[in-house]
């Protein structure tokens, strides 16, 4: 295989979690000429125009049409084309052409969530599923892996007429007749390969894995995501048994159109050249929201690089007023892993919910203790109970779960402990090939809790547990003289006994790229989360599968902003996200706060959740919104230093950006981030009212450590002709310390409503150090 350009990698499968890339750069043969907005009204005029503009160059019209793959003519003007390297710098000197870039290549990133989230079918008639119709008529963009069209998720039962004003189709290709496979609720269906073909230089299953040169889903990941999103009803779901419900999508009656971009080749890739396309045709098909488990890696582009492919095509799409909601990625817990963090996309972290899978731990000593997993087998009665000690040669090795071989003298009809340090699931896998190859009967691994789960290989017995529980097993398998052990089958646990938490995974602000945009924007449930899959899916159980990672939170949101769409239609996608970050959950139902999952537990901040685990139904009447639009981002980009040509090929009009450098605190974001606070700082905002048109509103502050936080007016009062006011907010460092993030809030309520804007600060003071002599 010839070199690949970047490479995004989501270990989905491999490691029981779905989760975004990983980033490896080489040289390519394809480019992207990128135009900025488009110049022509007439499609075909700028398709016309980018073959001659590549004919100048190649020589003629006829080896430019064998050149060029795409032309982006709909929401921006651009193409993607085989070129040589000195074509392309060629190319990249021709006025009007923004930049020329190489191809890049990434890889890919239920039954309770719904209930957990407030939008059951049996609660409130006046809930945001019921007052929105549940999503009727809003169209749901999915760029990902295709779909499984046969699942009985995407049956169409009880949806009326497609709207006229849906421009796009199915296209029939391999296995994949509009005919059969199109319906109310699959109403549009593309796949683009031409990007990741010219890049991988070889038949598309020449890596051994199934694929479809169709909308057809082979690897499962876009159908789990889809039916997440809007799925329709499906009665008696379970996966292996447990997780027993009804399964559907956040708005099961909205619509879905495919946009298939990722292959199933060494565990799913998508070309940058195949995104933007699919990108420029969801635009002129009519989409209203378009949902991608994809993302970048750290280091991460610019805002302006296109390399990525997503930043630039997000733009283009918000300005058409389609609201663009992508993964953070599963990079967690570290800090400034956060991905996709451009201010006009929204961006979903990951927790659990309401639910967990406990096993039952039983000792010889009638102790019980639960752990952790997805096992459906019959109980393991009393049997022996095995931990490796080292040897004097190597007492490094003692108990580890990934230094584990088979040894059936040793392991032979035994439940083994082990630990290990890896908080993803390679240990468990190595460790359960071990012992099952031994004749051993089970498994318990002591682990740092990661929180997804996936059932061990032919549903072999293997419970996770924590290093307490874990040292409690093996001390008492020190002190026995025949240790033995009980593994029960795992039993569902819903409801407040259960907290939701940040998942271990789930990737962390501030943003490497601009730490006072705060990332990601909330949090939704993204862990076991049940839905369809394609049968191909090695996890697949009677169409279902359970899967974790943000690609799983993020089409949870896409599914909610469906459902707000319904509702107002008018609202832009920034009033969308303000209403969604400023409602959040930051407690559970019990009232205890929200925790974030890492090493150790740690209560949940701002740049673990945004404003919070999202909270539908007070998202449907947030109170006021923080709007922004076109001249907001041009703000952001000023600030970051971006140039006024970069600018104004992106917005398709001169867009000079002001003599003084505008803060990106300026932006009207429904949050205040300052990362280096040294005396004070003042940022307006502006907030409009969607409630009653007489309301009046009062500040509430909690101030970030260190900081006090004034307001300026506290009082807003509006009515009929005052829709929108603003507002400044002055934080004043008072502590002479240089410290790390301290968060807080700012709160405007009327009596009903509490519009919250999470705080976050840095105080940097400039007191200069001197040396000890």
């Amino acid at each position: 295989m010839r070199n690949l350009g970047n490479l995004l990698v989501v270990i989905c499968f491999l490691l029981g979690q779905c989760g975004i890339i990983r980033t490896v750069k080489a040289k390519s043969n394809v480019h992207i000429v990128y135009l900025g907005a488009r110049k022509q009204d007439d499609p075909a005029l700028e398709t016309a125009s980018h073959h001659d503009m590549l004919a100048s160059v190649i020589g003629s019209k006829d080896a430019a049409a064998k050149s060029i793959l795409y032309s982006y003519r709909h929401g921006f003007s651009g193409f993607a084309a085989k070129l040589t390297e000195s074509q392309a710098q060629e190319l990249a000197e021709f006025p009007g052409v923004v930049r020329v870039m190489p191809n890049t290549l990434f890889r890919l990133q239920t039954t309770r969530s719904w209930d957990f989230l407030g939008l059951s079918p049996s609660h409130s008639p006046t809930s945001l599923l019921y007052n929105s119709r549940m999503g009727d008529g809003v169209i749901v963009g999915m760029l990902d892996s295709g779909i499984w069209p046969e699942s009985k998720a995407f049956n169409d039962e009880g949806l009326g007429p497609i709207r006229s004003r849906w421009k796009g189709g199915c296209e029939p290709a391999e296995q994949f007749d509009p005919a059969k496979h199109c319906n109310r609720k699959i109403i549009g269906a593309r796949w683009f390969v031409d990007g990741f073909l010219a890049e991988y230089g070889k038949p598309l299953n020449a890596s051994g894995d199934r694929e479809f040169l169709s909308p057809r889903d082979a690897n499962g990941h876009g159908t789990h995501t889809s039916s997440t999103a809007a799925g329709s009803f499906v009665s008696n779901v379970s996966y292996k048994g447990i997780g027993y419900g009804v399964a559907r999508g956040g708005a099961p009656h909205a619509r879905l159109a495919i946009y298939k971009v990722c292959w199933n080749v060494l565990g799913g890739q998508c070309s940058s050249a195949d995104i933007l396309k699919a990108f420029d045709e969801a635009i002129h098909d009519g989409v209203d929201v378009l949902s991608l488990s994809i993302g970048a890696a750290i280091p991460l582009f610019s805002d302006v690089d296109d390399r990525d492919g997503i930043g630039t095509g997000a733009f283009h799409a918000v300005a058409r007023g389609i609201t663009v909601v992508c993964g953070a990625a599963n990079d967690g817990p570290g800090a400034q892993t956060v991905q996709n963090t451009a201010p006009w996309i929204l961006t979903v972290g990951a927790s659990t919910m309401d639910r967990a899978f406990h096993t039952l731990i039983t000792l010889g000593n009638n102790e019980t203790l639960a752990g952790q997993a997805i096992y459906t087998g019959k109980e393991i009665s009393f049997t022996s109970l095995l931990y490796p000690e080292g040897t004097t040669l190597d007492p490094t090795s003692a108990g580890t779960c990934e230094g584990l071989s088979p040894n059936a003298t040793l392991m032979a009809g035994k439940v083994v402990l082990c630990f290990t340090y890896m908080a993803r699931r390679v240990a468990v896998t190595i460790a359960t090939a071990a012992v099952k190859a031994s004749g051993g009967v089970g498994l318990i691994v002591a682990k740092n809790p990661s929180d997804g789960l996936a059932p061990c290989s032919g549903d072999f017995p293997c419970v996770e547990v924590d290093y307490e529980i874990g040292t409690r097993i093996l001390f008492y398998f020190r002190s026995a003289r025949f240790p033995t052990v009980k593994l029960s089958r795992t039993i569902t646990a819903v409801g407040k006994a259960v907290p939701a938490k940040v998942a271990f995974f789930s990737s962390r602000g501030p943003s490497s790229i601009s730490p006072a945009v705060l990332k990601p924007d909330v949090a939704a449930p993204g862990v076991n989360i049940l839905a369809a899959t394609s049968p191909f899916d090695p996890s697949e159980d009677n169409g279902y599968a359970m899967h974790s990672g943000t690609s799983m939170s993020t089409p949870h949101v896409a599914g909610i902003v469906a459902l707000l769409k319904a509702l107002h239609p008018d609202w832009s996608p920034a009033a969308v996200r303000s209403a969604l970050v400023t409602t959040a959950w930051r407690s559970n139902p019990s009232g205890f706060p929200i925790f974030a999952s890492a090493s150790p537990l740690k209560l949940a901040d701002p740049f673990d959740m945004g404003g919070g685990i999202v909270n539908p139904n007070s998202a449907a009447e947030p109170g006021l919104v923080y709007d922004a639009g076109m001249p907001d981002y041009i703000v952001y980009l000023c600030a970051m230093g971006y140039n006024d040509t970069e600018i104004s090929h992106l917005t398709n009009k001169p867009t000079p950006c002001p003599a003084r450098r505008p803060s990106v605190t300026d932006v009207n974001l429904p949050s205040i981030t300052i990362p280096s606070l040294r005396s004070s700082v003042t940022v307006t905002r502006t907030v409009t009212n969607t409630g009653p048109p007489r309301s009046r509103y009062w500040a509430v502050i909690e101030p970030p450590s260190g900081t006090m936080v004034t307001v300026k007016p506290r009082v807003l009062a509006f009515n009929r002709k005052t829709k929108k006011m603003a507002f400044a907010v002055t934080v004043r460092a008072v502590a002479p310390v240089n410290t790390g993030y301290y968060f807080g809030s700012l709160v405007w309520t009327d009596g009903v409503h509490a519009v919250r804007s999470p705080l976050a600060v840095r105080i940097v003071n400039q007191t200069p150090f001197y040396l000890a002599e």
